[in-house]
């Protein structure tokens, strides 16, 4: 297939992603004067939308630090989790399961969360998925999980709510983030 027959398919995905992301709860310049008033200091850049790991890789290559893959999981109980790891990290959702739940089988069978839960809990769009999002489950609904590996990285780079911006945040700054909004991160070694 060539270039050009692609094209007008990634333009209509990016349009309705921008469509999407104009109505979530949260905007990023709230998201950033939220940090700002927790006293902490990020550096965000504009980029072309990015749906993927993959794509994400090839505007982000400019960018020092460590850059994250989201998953945002539940389980037959309805419990909730958005687990941020480094982004070429591969999660065996089984011994994850088991891990967040303590329970073996059935009650540690993740599954992904879908495109409304998504909006419903953390009010973003698939492809925006972030830590930052917790900034909209003011009801305490998701717990975070952090990739121990990322404590080691500096900065984190995440998307401020939307997938054509990245924001660097120091590790520390983002656990501090984290916890000012009620989602003390569970830190998990994922070696």
């Amino acid at each position: 297939m060539s270039e050009t027959a692609v094209q007008p398919d990634r333009a209509a995905e990016i349009a309705a992603a921008m469509a999407a992301q104009a109505n979530i709860p949260t905007s990023p310049d709230q998201l950033l004067a939220r940090l700002a008033a927790l006293g902490i200091a990020v550096k965000t850049t504009d980029h072309e939308p990015v749906f993927t790991v993959e794509e994400s890789q090839k505007v982000s290559h400019d960018m020092p630090g460590g850059h994250v893959k989201n998953l945002f999981l539940r389980n037959r109980k309805e419990e909730m989790w958005l687990v941020t790891v480094q982004e070429d990290r591969r999660v065996d959702l089984k011994w994850l399961g088991q891990k967040l739940t303590g329970a073996t089988g059935g009650d540690a069978k993740l599954s992904f969360g879908s495109a409304d839960r998504l909006m419903t809990y953390l009010g973003v769009i698939p492809g925006s998925v972030t830590p930052f999002a917790v900034i909209n489950d003011k009801a305490g609904k998701v717990k975070m999980v952090l990739d121990r590996h990322l404590l080691e990285c500096d900065p984190v780079n995440a998307h401020p709510l939307v997938n054509f911006k990245t924001t660097a945040i120091a590790p520390q700054d983002l656990v501090k983030f984290l916890e000012a909004e009620g989602h003390k991160p569970q830190i998990l070694d994922f070696d």
